[in-house]
């Protein structure tokens, strides 16, 4: 039978009779691989004629099914870590954990191997280093338990055959973009075999209640790369953010079928590996500097709250077009925000260079972050300080109003635990400790002297 190729979107899965450079579907460029088309067979052709091979499936009364979270789970050593995967590791879920290179995936699971294997069967299965190089990671940080055992494969189907054998209670696999399957002929990493990898991968766990933690590369803008298909296979992602090179690192769950997807853990990288950071928001203003366009942001990662120090720099621009520069916050919304101080309080911006920082390699999603950038611009345009005894939040509206925050009593237990005296915080907010205001104009006037 004549062999047929189609050239597959590695981002999409989109299927074309001959190679283009741009996905129509998606959009992405150079996102072409070709691959074999499989030939027709007697079983699809039997599909076609309506001729199936199924038979009944055998079902049970809801009411007898045990929970799967009345089962005990694998602890980690990390709290925070247990909270975000809802309570631990579930017997029979599999995990996919995705971070840019470097950023401490390898470490991590390293670390989460070395408690786990104090009562269980662990294995380490490594498609990208050779058994020396984990042996050392293993003896820095201290994974040196005889119930740890390790495996180098690329393998898909050796790796699901080993899990089938039910001899562990938790299996590592790093990573899925390095393994492939005997029975497709196109080359790791591509939309076939991830997908596929995972299902065999999959299925093995929950027939053996095997519990497996997978390892995913991320693009260059920091999303999981490989198909999204593989995201809706497994039960849990986590995602690992922060600076590669220093500052915090956290963990959050982008979903998770066994618990919130609201939670963080934070950590920090030492000799001797990650280390919980058990209050963020003492670390991040113990070397803070009283100074113009300093302000200190009362703000939420997950459900926890957290004081961080938000830095502006404006500088007169020596070019026609004004430079607008930010780290940890989403330039876009910057650029907005800056538009609305222009046109509400008549701050004039157009011919300044604007930099933000967030101090600690931190990196803000939060709605109620945009006061106090603010509030930092407008410090740093005029040379003046905000008062040390301030914490700030709000969201700032096209019309220059100041909008309510999520959980408010949360920031300010924050601020208060640290000794802040005030939080100049949306009028909505009840509270004693809140000095309430209502527009960005008169908030700019009143408090930045």
């Amino acid at each position: 039978m004549k062999v047929k190729n189609q050239f597959v979107c590695q981002q999409c899965g989109a299927k074309y009779a001959k190679w283009v450079g741009q996905c129509t579907n998606c959009g992405a460029w150079n996102a072409l691989v070709e691959q074999i088309v499989e030939p027709e067979n007697a079983k699809k052709a039997a599909i076609e004629k309506g001729r199936l091979s199924g038979k009944k499936l055998e079902f049970v009364k809801i009411s007898t099914i045990v929970p799967s979270d009345a089962k005990a789970r694998l602890l980690t050593k990390f709290e925070d870590l247990n909270t975000v995967l809802g309570g631990g590791i579930l017997m029979g879920s599999v995990s996919l954990l995705a971070g840019q290179p470097g950023i401490g995936k390898s470490t991590l699971l390293m670390q989460i191997c070395a408690e786990v294997a104090k009562n269980h069967d662990v294995l380490y299965v490594s498609g990208e280093e050779s058994a020396g190089q984990v042996k050392l990671r293993a003896e820095r940080l201290g994974a040196d338990s005889e119930r740890l055992s390790f495996a180098a494969s690329t393998s898909g189907n050796d790796i699901a055959k080993t899990i089938e054998s039910g001899e562990f209670d938790l299996v590592i696999v790093d990573s899925i973009q390095t393994l492939m399957m005997d029975e497709i002929a196109s080359a790791p990493g591509t939309v076939s075999q991830v997908t596929n990898c995972g299902n065999l991968i999959i299925r093995a766990a929950k027939e053996t209640d095997t519990a497996v933690i997978i390892v995913g590369h991320v693009t260059k803008d920091g999303t999981l790369a490989g198909p999204k298909v593989l995201e809706h296979l497994v039960d849990v992602v986590l995602n690992f953010e922060g600076d590669r090179y220093g500052g915090f690192k956290t963990v959050r769950a982008v979903k998770n079928r066994f618990g919130s997807t609201n939670e963080v853990a934070i950590f920090e990288m030492v000799a001797e590996g990650l280390r919980e950071v058990q209050n963020p928001s003492a670390a991040l203003l113990a070397e803070r500097m009283n100074t113009d366009g300093s302000v200190i942001l009362a703000t939420l990662e997950g459900n926890r709250p957290i004081l961080v120090e938000i830095q502006a720099l404006c500088t007169q621009s020596n070019y026609g077009y004004p430079k607008r520069t930010a780290s940890g916050f989403d330039i876009n919304r910057l650029n907005l925000l800056i538009a609305v101080i222009e046109r509400r309080t008549k701050l004039k911006l157009s011919d300044k260079d604007i930099f933000i920082n967030v101090v600690g390699g931190m990196k803000l999603n939060d709605s109620a972050a945009d006061l106090a950038v603010c509030v930092a611009i407008a410090s740093a345009v005029a040379g003046r300080k905000l008062g040390e005894e301030y914490v700030v939040f709000g969201e700032v509206g096209l019309g220059g109003e100041i909008r309510s925050a999520f959980r408010a009593d949360q920031r300010i237990a924050e601020a208060r635990k640290l000794g802040f005296l005030h939080a100049i915080a949306p009028a909505t907010v009840r509270d004693k400790f809140v000095v309430p205001v209502k527009d960005l104009r008169e908030t700019l006037i009143k408090y930045v002297k």
